[in-house]
């Protein structure tokens, strides 16, 4: 079972806003009313009976101590910056299981939460980016990878070597990767540093392991993805394009890292910038 948070996230503020409104229009005045009426018949306005009558149910002190800061975590995850973490090794070597990151969620435009509508225009993906995304075969499920086609480009991807547009993408040498932790498995791939126009990233290849290759065409509003683990990373190779409303954020920090098997938390990684 998914946990949408979004959605219970907009129903808990809108339900503790509306108990603050209608306390603050309707039932508060009747409690102020009726301690008056008390006053008027003679009792103390500091009496237990006139303080009674003034008193918020518990559930009303609850709402109003709670709304300011529902609506803060709305506001902030839902416009500003949203924290996710890495459950698998698709974009290893850049990021590893465990990480905890921040995302911009401004970056590819304003969006409603819940229903995802954008509502304001601030720029679109590019060629390097680190994307957080809705699967597009189960929105529910968010994704992590790098953007490596935008709409229009050709892509093709033989040899290990991924092509846009005709022309391949270099990658340098970095000698063999050793792993850690999770990434363990990953010991012994070849570690490159792949260039995409003026930005470069790491990736891992496993040179005798087989990878599905082919050519695709990006369409008009959808951007093509791969992890940098290139073999072992479910993208668009295998499922075809982002949409652009399927787009999250974009990641830009790592703020924690913390996985079992590398014996917890790697304070090597906290505050590393996503690259």
């Amino acid at each position: 079972m998914n946990f949408d948070f979004p959605t219970i996230l907009v129903a808990a503020t809108f339900f503790t806003g509306l108990a603050w409104a209608a306390d603050s229009m309707l039932w508060a005045p009747r409690r102020r009313h009726k301690a008056a009426g008390l006053v008027d018949d003679g009792l103390v306005s500091g009496s237990e009976q006139v303080q009674a009558a003034l008193k918020e149910p518990t559930w009303i002190e609850y709402c109003k101590s709670f709304f300011p800061v529902i609506l803060a975590v709305l506001l902030l995850r839902s416009f500003l910056v949203e924290p996710f973490r890495i459950p698998s090794g698709s974009m290893m070597p850049t990021l590893l299981v465990g990480d905890f990151i921040l995302v911009n969620k401004y970056a590819y435009g304003i969006r409603l939460p819940v229903v995802n509508a954008k509502v304001i225009e601030t720029g679109a993906p590019q060629r390097g980016d680190v994307v957080v995304f809705r699967y597009p075969r189960d929105p529910s499920v968010d994704y992590i990878k790098r953007v490596v086609g935008i709409p229009g480009d050709r892509i093709s991807y033989y040899n290990k070597v991924l092509h846009i547009n005709g022309k391949p993408a270099e990658q340098l040498p970095r000698g063999t990767y050793v792993g850690k932790g999770s990434g363990v498995n990953m010991s012994g791939a070849s570690e490159r540093i792949e260039r995409l126009g003026d930005m470069q990233h790491q990736i891992l290849v496993m040179p005798r392991t087989p990878g599905l290759e082919g050519e695709y065409i990006v369409p008009a509003g959808e951007y093509f993805v791969m992890g940098d683990n290139r073999d072992n990373s479910n993208d668009s190779r295998y499922w075809g394009s982002v949409p652009e409303k399927n787009l999250v954020g974009k990641a830009f920090r790592i703020w924690m890292n913390w996985d079992s098997a590398n014996g917890g938390i790697d304070t090597g990684r906290i505050g590393m910038k996503i690259q």
